[in-house]
């Protein structure tokens, strides 16, 4: 029992993993190709996209791993 749920995690935290890095590697993607279509000389969306995803992410680890300390 104690090894199925080991993997049951890994599992997750391996989707989890993959999931911010493809998330990460496309708001990169988007962040250029806005940057470079609107004509900015600095990278202000290569900058911006990535940030705010890792920030909701982030608030979506914590948030889903917190336990409620007040039973309904």
């Amino acid at each position: 029992m104690k090894e199925n749920n080991s993997k049951n995690i890994l599992q997750e935290y391996a989707g989890l993993s993959a999931q911010f890095a493809v998330g990460t590697a496309i708001t990169v993607y988007i962040g250029i190709w806005l940057d470079g279509k609107m004509g900015q000389l600095k990278p202000i969306f290569t900058w911006l996209l990535p940030l705010t995803f890792i920030i909701g992410m982030l608030y979506k680890i914590i948030k889903d791993n917190t336990t409620n300390k007040d039973p309904e």
